[in-house]
């Protein structure tokens, strides 16, 4: 999950003249919205689309793939995918936090609980 954060959150003086004397001091709130990819991850061509997105970013990162299929799984309900992968619920958020690396048999276990497929192309 991403928060953002919107609006100046800082103070501003506003006077009836523009001038020093009558000034106040205004504070405008910072307006904090969190996006969160699971909500939006509906149908499998969508979560193999997202996931397939996050390997051409990942750049190397196992964590980053790993944070993704954590995103998938919520998506998709954790605790399904973890008797689905036979794993149990703690175990798999702490794989799938983005914060260590898991086993690959880990992830292939998630992945085929996810209805998804891995598959290898040559690189150009």
């Amino acid at each position: 999950m991403a928060c953002a954060t919107f609006g100046p959150g800082h103070a501003f003086k506003q006077g009836s003249s523009g001038s020093p004397e009558g000034t106040r001091e205004m504070k405008r709130k910072t307006v904090v919205t969190c996006y969160d990819v699971a909500e939006h991850l509906r149908t499998p061509e969508e979560m193999a689309a997202y996931l397939e997105a996050c390997f051409e970013e990942a750049a190397g990162d196992a964590t980053f793939i790993a944070k993704a299929l954590g995103d998938i799984a919520r998506a998709k309900g954790m605790s399904q995918v973890a008797r689905d992968a036979g794993l149990s619920r703690e175990s798999l958020y702490k794989a799938l936090s983005g914060k260590r690396t898991p086993g690959f048999d880990t992830i292939l276990k998630v992945i085929e609980a996810l209805g998804l497929r891995l598959h290898a192309e040559a690189s150009r």
